[in-house]
């Protein structure tokens, strides 16, 4: 049903484009020319598409194959913003073929499941699918999202696969995360004067600390079946303005990945009985916090329609079960599934994300497009 050459082509076109996110490396060029290609390919494959601006210079693809109307729209959603090439060994816009595997920054994250999910709306069109196919090419999934963010804010659909790759597994659930920054507060005085001084990176010590203790002792002690447990490390910290002052501040920032349960509320209280706790064992402890960032995590059920679709049609190609399984890192899926639509991931197999070698399986491309054109063709909502 797809045509494999023409969808390796469009895998390699779209690695050829240089898209790095522009909010992880200044001065890079973004989403803006392969935004306008995808427009232009599907334009010239008779698929409604058009630019969505979600930043200044930040653009969107949205593509739509017209349905008979039987069914809600599905929609497919894949990012296609990279991060940084920095110690590539390779040519990283220059895809290489090599023993099945097409190379190149973006091919496994995640240009290999946007081809495959272009390639099945091409293909599906020939048959007349039930309902609506909307194609959702995002930017920014790299770092805060804004893409997807304004696709939940103007689609509708009845269902999603994300086809960041799974390994053609069919993955439906996944961790969030939440980014808090901590700040201590000392007093600044000569290195000498030790009566007057108040050390607040040593202050920061005993956050470090108690944040070893959740690791340790607190966070093994949670688990999902799919996921295990939550974690926290300390990311970037900062204070102190000379070796002979006594800082008067300092700054932690903290990674907390979430269980799908998990909360706002759950990481605030978290953070509150921590610092509590250490004020209670020195007065002259200050301290304060605040969630920067909070993403939530992704579970959808089993049997939910959109898993069934997906894994039957997955069964069917692959001839062998296919196992419903868990992922560590986040995903747009969340925004779409807070969005009110079911939403299930699917993909690719390859390696190398953000890594120094890159590369996607092409068997596994081909295969997850064959699989979404049965999806879409079965979908009834």
């Amino acid at each position: 049903m797809i045509d494999r050459e023409r969808l390796t082509r469009l895998l390699a076109d779209l690695v050829r484009h240089n898209s790095i996110n522009p909010d992880l490396v200044p001065g890079a060029p973004g989403e803006g020319a392969i935004a306008a290609f995808l427009c232009d390919y599907c334009r010239e494959a008779e698929l409604e598409a058009d630019l969505q601006e979600v930043a200044t210079g930040r653009f969107n693809a949205i593509a739509r194959l017209r349905g008979r109307g039987q069914a809600p729209p599905l929609l497919l959603n894949g990012h296609i913003d990279t991060v940084d090439v920095e110690g590539m060994t390779i040519d990283p816009f220059d895809p290489m073929i090599r023993d099945g595997r097409l190379h190149g920054r973006g091919a496994y994250d995640m240009k290999g499941g946007v081809a495959a999910m272009v390639e099945a709306a091409l293909a599906a069109a020939e048959h007349g699918p039930p309902g609506d196919v909307i194609l959702a090419m995002v930017a920014d999934e790299e770092y805060a999202s804004l893409g997807t963010q304004a696709v939940v804010g103007e689609v509708s659909a009845g269902a999603a696969v994300v086809t960041e790759p799974t390994a053609l597994n069919v993955c439906i659930a996944h961790k969030g995360f939440a980014w808090i920054d901590v700040e201590t507060t000392g007093r600044a005085a000569h290195g000498s004067r030790y009566a007057e001084g108040v050390d607040a990176v040593a202050h920061m010590g005993r956050v470090l600390a108690g944040l070893e203790r959740l690791e340790r002792e607190v966070f093994p002690k949670r688990r999902h079946r799919l996921l295990g447990r939550p974690s926290v490390h300390a990311s970037r910290i900062d204070g102190g303005v000379g070796l002979s002052t006594y800082p008067d501040h300092c700054r932690l920032q903290v990674e907390r990945r979430t269980l799908p349960a998990e909360t706002p509320e759950d990481v605030a209280a978290e953070m509150n009985a921590l610092l509590a706790a250490l004020r209670a064992e020195d007065p002259a402890f200050q301290a304060s916090w605040s969630l920067t960032l909070f993403r939530p995590g992704l579970e959808v059920p089993p049997d939910a329609p959109i898993v069934r679709a997906v894994r039957a049609a997955a069964e069917a190609v692959l001839n062998r079960p296919v196992e419903l399984t868990g992922e560590s890192a986040w995903l747009d899926s969340a925004l779409l599934a807070a969005a009110g639509i079911p939403t299930v991931i699917f993909g690719p197999a390859g390696a190398g994300a953000h890594a120094s070698v890159e590369w996607v399986d092409l068997d596994s491309v081909a295969a997850t497009a064959e699989i979404l054109v049965r999806v879409i063709l079965a979908w009834g909502g």
